[in-house]
C-alpha cells in the first residue's frame, strides 16, 4: 500500500520522456560502431540508467549497482560472482538475498541514500519511500533494505535480459523483424511476446496458504511450491504453437510478471514502457543485425539471461 501507487500505469507514464531520451542516447553511442556487444552497449546501460533516474541516484553509480546486482542474481556464475554459491560454503550469508555478501554492500548503499533523502527530500522514488506513510506505518530499515535491493535487481536484470532475448529472437526470425519494422503499431503487442519469450526469471518459490490439489497432486498448507514461469509461458494448453515466436500473438496471457494476485510484479508497467520505448527507437535505425560470435549465457537456474552477445549492425 505504501509503494504500489508509485508504479501504476499513470505514475510510470511520467518517465516515458526521460526513457526515450535515454534510449536515443544509448543508441547514439552504441551504433557509432559497426560491431559491439549488445549486452554491454545497449541492454545493460539502458534499464539501469532509467532506474537510477527514478531512484534519484547519480549515473556514476551505475557500474557499482550493476556489479552488485550481477553478483547476487548470478551467484552460481564464476565470471560474475566472487563467491560461487554451488561450489563454496555460503551458509554465513544464508539470511541475505541470494545468500550473497553483495547484499550487505547494497544495504549500505541504501542506508546512505535513505539518510540523504530523509535530510533533504527530492522528487525521486527513494524520497517517497522514506517519507511515505499509510495508516501511521512507514517502511522499517529492514523493509527499505529489502525493497531497495528488489528494485535494483528486478528493475535492472530482468529488463536487460528481456531486451537481449528479444533482439536475439528478432535476429533468429528475420520475417518477424521485417513484420515489426513494416508495422510499428505492432510494437506494444510484440513487447508482450518479447517478455513471454524471454521469461527472464525461471522460477520463484511460494508457500501454499491452504490445502489444495493441482493436476492430481495434493498440496498441503505450508508446503513449499516452485512456480516455473518459463514452463507456464510455453504451456500448450494456453498458447497455440507456443514455440513459435510471433510478434502479433494475441491473446498473450503470459506469466512472466507472475500469475496475478498479491505476487504480481510491481514494476510490470515500467518494464513494458522501457522495452517498448527501446524498440520504437531501435528498429527504425537498423537495417540488419547479426551475431559475430557465440552468445554466452549466465550460469544460473534462476536468471534466464546472457552475459555476452557480440553483434554487427547495418544502419538503415
Amino acid at each position: 500500500r505504501i509503494v504500489s501507487p508509485l508504479f501504476t500505469p499513470r505514475a510510470v507514464a511520467r518517465y516515458e520522456g526521460y526513457a526515450r531520451e535515454l534510449a536515443r542516447e544509448t543508441l547514439d553511442t552504441a551504433l557509432a560502431r559497426d560491431e559491439f556487444d549488445f549486452i554491454e552497449a545497449i541492454a545493460m546501460p539502458f534499464p539501469i540508467n532509467v532506474l537510477l533516474r527514478i531512484l534519484g541516484c547519480s549515473r556514476e553509480d551505475a557500474p557499482k549497482l550493476v556489479e552488485l546486482s550481477d553478483r547476487m542474481i548470478a551467484n552460481t556464475d564464476p565470471d560474475l560472482s566472487t563467491l560461487v554459491g554451488d561450489k563454496e560454503d555460503t551458509s554465513a550469508y544464508r539470511l541475505l538475498p541470494f545468500r550473497s555478501p553483495a547484499g550487505l554492500e547494497l544495504f549500505e548503499f541504501a542506508h546512505a541514500l535513505a539518510a540523504e533523502r530523509r535530510a533533504e527530500p527530492r522528487d525521486d522514488l527513494v524520497s517517497k519511500l522514506v517519507h511515505a506513510e499509510v495508516d501511521g506505518d512507514r517502511l522499517t530499515e529492514r523493509e527499505l533494505d529489502n525493497f531497495f535491493t528488489l528494485l535494483v535487481i528486478a528493475g535492472n536484470e530482468t529488463t536487460r535480459q528481456t531486451l537481449s532475448h528479444a533482439m536475439l529472437a528478432l535476429m533468429e526470425h528475420p520475417d518477424e523483424w521485417r513484420r515489426l519494422r513494416d508495422d510499428a503499431s505492432l510494437i506494444p503487442t510484440a513487447v508482450e511476446e518479447f517478455i513471454r519469450w524471454a521469461s527472464p526469471v525461471f522460477h520463484f518459490r511460494r508457500t501454499a496458504t491452504r490445502e489444495t490439489e493441482l493436476r492430481g497432486v495434493s498440496i498441503k498448507r505450508g508446503d513449499k511450491v516452485v512456480v516455473w514461469y518459463v514452463s507456464a509461458n510455453f504451456d500448450e494448453d494456453v498458447f497455440p504453437d507456443p514455440y513459435r515466436f510471433d510478434v502479433a500473438r494475441r491473446p498473450n496471457e503470459h506469466a512472466a510478471f507472475g500469475p496475478g494476485g498479491p505476487h504480481f510484479c510491481l514494476g510490470a508497467w515500467l518494464a513494458r514502457l522501457e522495452v517498448r520505448v527501446m524498440f520504437e527507437e531501435l528498429l527504425p535505425r537498423i537495417e540488419d543485425m547479426e551475431l559475430t560470435g557465440p552468445v554466452r549465457r549466465i550460469r544460473s537456474n534462476f536468471a534466464n539471461g546472457f552475459k555476452q552477445m557480440p553483434v554487427r549492425v547495418k544502419l538503415a
